[in-house]
């Protein structure tokens, strides 16, 4: 295989991979801000719980930045 094909096999896979991770990320906001009332939020700390805080720093960012977002178009 040239060098130019190689490159470009590489190029597509980091490209696939990317896009892969990308819909799995937005998959997952999408998920999370569901948990919209008191009790829904209850249960989605109780189930983070579970897990150590490096495991779940993804998820708080998320998390976080969604909140912010409420404060932002709340003050609007």
């Amino acid at each position: 295989m040239s060098a130019i094909r190689t490159t470009i096999t590489t190029w597509r896979s980091t490209a696939d991979r990317h896009l892969v991770e990308r819909r799995a990320q937005r998959q997952l906001e999408r998920e999370l801000a569901e948990y919209r009332t008191v009790s829904e939020r209850r249960e989605l700390d109780a189930m983070l719980s579970r897990h150590t805080a490096e495991e779940i720093a993804p998820i708080e960012a998320i998390l976080n930045r969604q909140a912010r977002a409420r404060v932002l178009a709340s003050n609007r």
